[in-house]
This record gives structure tokens, sequence and C-alpha cells, in this order.
């Protein structure tokens, strides 16, 4: 079973991701086309006539040796063939390289990217869609990846390394000390045939990988394959000599510094917060365990931050460029555009705050010639266990009331189940209606008297409000025992008060629901209905 609440009133997405549901009209000129069906296909069309033939056998060479210590399923090899031709398109999403794959929205991405494909490749006969996950191995911050959450427990790698070389990229991390993670991890898990899956599925991965990254592809990979996904490490040679021309571009006229600073400014006169500031320079150096800025010295010279590397004009900084691209890393703002150079991908599935960033990209795209992908929210779920909907339907409470921030979902309840009304507004209509009456013989014989009664009416007002205030917590303390089984609820599926798929790991209800979870999930996906979603288990 499974119903959805808006996005908006869920309190939990912004302004602006609630106005682009909504189709604002003055955010129109910060995307380029708006998520459908019909839209998706005009946007393949463009794509595949601008995505060179060169560049899909780059892609595909590069995928294919990636690819090559992996057993992939034949839905996968099948995808990767079919990128070598030209009515092939992707639609892709990113990730970090969380540990087991960190919070439970991962799965969403993921499936929200293939449920979109599929429908797409069943609609549509002119282009076949592929689904594409983007793991971000350049990422440095390892504090960010290093744990995720088990019932309510952290599960942390607690690497020293990791945390002494936090320059570095985490993809190329040592797998060094997870075998202490596992052990722990075994212990929660438990015994039974999803636990053992579960213990399989990381050792495999994590204690069988040299790096972070392999590790990541073969977990992804298990969870994933049969359903034809593609895993891509944009920290390649090959495919950075295919961005070469961008990062050039980039030096020479610092094009998103322009582009982007100046559609900050627009985002920010229409309200919104602005997600990323640009530098001059948004490129990173990278060699063994450094993650550095590039930035432009005094005297015409270029260095990196914190290292003993100097270029002594951009000329020389151009051509270490051009012979060892896999030394340059594009930061948050070129990364998505480094994304849609190598891949002929028509659209990106992210959360709301990876899509506040894309939003400030449009211009660039346009100056750096390249296609801006449709932008698309991915999919948000809320999961409702047996356990907890039998306590819904008990305590006759519906989940949306749930959404509410903890203390008003005390006053809806107190108010909801108490025999006293706690509720003055018709009071307060009345006194407002006496007010209307003085203000009007106020009128007719002294108006200096007018402010008098003003004062009065909301001295009096106020006093109302006080009073049901004070009844309010007097009835929250003597139906405490009943409120706090709504609260108890709400933690148990609003973990610290934050959405479900924020805080918690897809292993825990895989332990109690095996692969019949994963089905469930997927069948209840689609990006293209834009609304939250609540699926209830078992």
């Amino acid at each position: 079973m499974t119903s959805s609440i808006e996005f908006k009133k869920t309190g939990y997405f912004s302004q602006l991701i609630c106005d682009y549901i909504d189709k604002e009209s003055k955010l129109e000129c910060f995307y380029n086309r708006f998520p459908s069906e019909d839209n998706l296909k005009i946007q393949a069309e463009e794509k595949s006539n601008q995505y060179s033939q060169e560049h899909r056998e780059v892609l595909v060479q590069a995928l294919q040796r990636q690819y090559v210590d992996v057993e992939i399923s034949q839905e996968v090899s099948d995808n990767i063939d079919l990128l070598s031709k030209q009515n092939t398109v992707t639609i892709t999403t990113g990730h970090q390289l969380n540990l087991f794959s960190g919070p439970l929205y991962f799965v969403y991405k993921i499936f929200s990217v293939i449920n979109l494909c599929e429908r797409l490749n069943k609609a549509q006969g002119s282009f076949h869609y592929v689904p594409v996950y983007w793991m971000a191995t350049e990422d440095h911050d390892f504090l960010e990846i290093n744990h995720f959450n088990f019932k309510g427990k952290k599960i942390q790698w607690n690497y020293e390394a990791g945390l002494e070389n936090d320059n570095g990229y985490v993809g190329e991390y040592p797998t060094e000390g997870l075998s202490e993670v596992f052990d722990s991890f075994k212990k929660e898990l438990g015994i039974g045939d999803n636990a053992n899956a579960l213990k399989d599925l990381f050792s495999n991965a994590y204690l069988k990988h040299e790096n972070l990254a392999d590790a990541t592809r073969y977990f992804v990979n298990e969870l994933f394959k049969e359903y034809g996904l593609i895993i891509i490490d944009g920290n390649d040679r090959a495919l950075k000599q295919l961005y070469v021309p961008n990062m050039l571009r980039e030096l020479e006229e610092q094009i998103s510094f322009t582009a982007v600073t100046k559609t900050a400014q627009k985002i920010s006169d229409h309200g919104y917060k602005v997600q990323v500031n640009p530098r001059t320079i948004n490129l990173f150096y990278g060699t063994k365990g450094v993650r550095n800025r590039v930035e432009q010295l005094s005297d015409g010279k270029f260095g990196v931050v914190d290292k003993d590397v100097v270029w002594e004009n951009i000329a020389s900084l151009k051509e270490e460029v051009i012979k060892y691209p896999e030394r340059f890393s594009p930061n948050v703002l070129l990364r998505p555009l480094y994304q849609e150079v190598i891949l002929p991908n028509i659209a990106y599935v992210g959360g709301g705050g990876e899509l506040a960033y894309w939003f400030q990209l449009k211009e660039m795209f346009e100056a750096h010639n390249v296609i801006f992908p449709i932008l698309m929210l991915r999919d948000s779920v809320l999961l409702v266990g047996a356990k907890p909907r039998k306590k819904l339907e008990r305590l006759d409470v519906s989940v949306s009331k749930l959404f509410k921030k903890q203390n008003d979902l005390i006053n809806w309840r107190v108010r909801k189940i108490s025999n006293i009304a706690i509720d003055f507004s018709e009071q307060k209509e009345v006194l407002e209606l006496q007010f209307e009456k003085l203000k009007e013989l106020a009128e007719q014989t002294d108006k200096s008297f007018i402010g008098a009664v003003k004062a009065q009416e909301v001295k009096q007002l106020k006093g109302l409000q006080n009073l049901e205030k004070r009844l309010l917590k007097a009835q929250r303390i003597k139906l405490k025992d009943e409120v706090a089984r709504v609260v108890v609820l709400q933690n148990e599926l609003f973990p610290q008060q934050s959405l479900q798929e924020r805080k918690s790991n897809f292993a825990e209800f895989y332990l109690e629901y095996g692969r019949i979870f994963f089905d469930v999930v997927k069948e209840n996906l689609d990006p293209l209905k834009m609304e939250f979603k609540v699926i209830s288990l078992g």
C-alpha cells in the first residue's frame, strides 16, 4: 500500500524546490526543460546529435577497463555495448562513496534512475535509455562517508590514515581497518539468511578490494546489476582527456566564475538561498594523497594551495593540463559540466540540495556550448513497517500528521484527545467583533479614542492567547502518557526528528524483508510523479 504527500506539505523541502515542482515562471531561466516524458525525448534527440561518436568510443573503452575485474550481468554488458550507438542516452545520479551506501535515500536515487529508464524504454522506441551511477571518487571529505546508521547505532570506520590524509581522493583510500567495522556490524546483524546475505555483501565488497572505489563499485553492482545499472568513475585519464578543452577555457576565460556569479545574483534577487559561490579557478590538483585547489599567485604565476607546486605562467599550467589531465579534478561547480561532457546524458536525478546548485549552472553550460540536462528531483520515501502501521491505526493518527514538528504534533494530539476544548478561536472572534463596534462608536464621537480601543483589543487578545497556552500546557501534562505514544511513534519513523531516508541505512530493512524490500521500493517509485511517497512494508 502506497500513499503520497505533496512535497511542500512535508515541511522538509526548500521553497526553491517546491516552486520548481509547481513550475513557478520565475525559475524558468534557471533550467532547460521541465521533467516529462515528451521533454525527455526532445532532450534525447538534442543530446544524441551533439554527442560525438569519438566520445562514445572513449566512454565505452573506459567502462570496459573499469569493469575488467567485476562480474557483470548480461544487462550491464548490453548497456555498455549500447552506449556505442548514436541512439543511446543516459540518465544519471551521483553519490558519495558512503560506507555501505550511507543514508537510505541512496537506494531511492538509484531506483529513480532505473525506473525512469525502464519507463522510457517501454514507451519510446527511437532511443535506448541507460541508467548511470556516478561514483564521487574524487571527493575528499572522509568524515562525511566513514559511517552509516543501523537501528539507531553509528557504525563507523575509524581509519586514522584517512583522517590524517583527508585531502586525497576518497576513491583511492585503502580499505584498511574495515575488518574491525565488519566485526562490529556482524554483532548487530545477528543470525538468519538476510543477515548472512548482508554479511557476505559487506565482506566481499570491503574486505576483498584494495581501495574504496573498487569496493563501492562491487557493492553497488551486486545490488543493482540485474537492472543494467552502469557505474562510472570519473577519475580516469581517458575520460579527462575529453574534458581538456573545457579545463583550458576555464583557465583562460574563467567562464564558471563569471557565469555562476551572475546566476547566483539572480537567484538571490528572487529570494532564494545561493548554494555555492564560485572561485576564479574551480579546479583541484590531485596526486597520491593530494587534492588541493589550483590558485593564481602574484606575477602571473599559478600554484597549488598549501603545496610546493608552482607554474611560472598560464602557458605552463595549460601544458600540464594537456599532458596530465588525470592530475586535475573539477570542483562541485565544474563536476556537473565534466559529467555532461563525457556522458550522452539527458537528465540528472538528485536531491533538493543537489538540484539547488545545479540551478546556478545553466549559463555556464551555455557558455561552454554543452547541453544542460533536465533536472529531476529524486524520489523521497517514508517506509512504514507492519508494527508502526498498527500503532498508527490504534492511535488513529495519519502518517501526514507525523511530518509536523514535534511540538506542533504534541499540541495537535492534545487538542484531538482532550475532553476540554482548547481552542479559543470562537472567543477571539466575539472579542474582535465587540471591538469593531467600539471602533465604529469612536469614529462617530471622539477619533482620538480609536488608539486606546486598538491598544485594549491587542491586550485582551493577547490575554486570551496566554490563557489558551496555559490550558494547553496543563492538558499536555495531564495527557502525557497518551501524548508519549505518538512521540515514540514519530521518533521511530523520523529518527532524530529528521526524515528517515536521511538517517537510516537500507540494511535495517533488508535484514527484516530481504530482497523483497528492494522489489517493493522499486515497484512504488516514479520520479515523474513528484510527490513524497509513503510505502507500507509487510
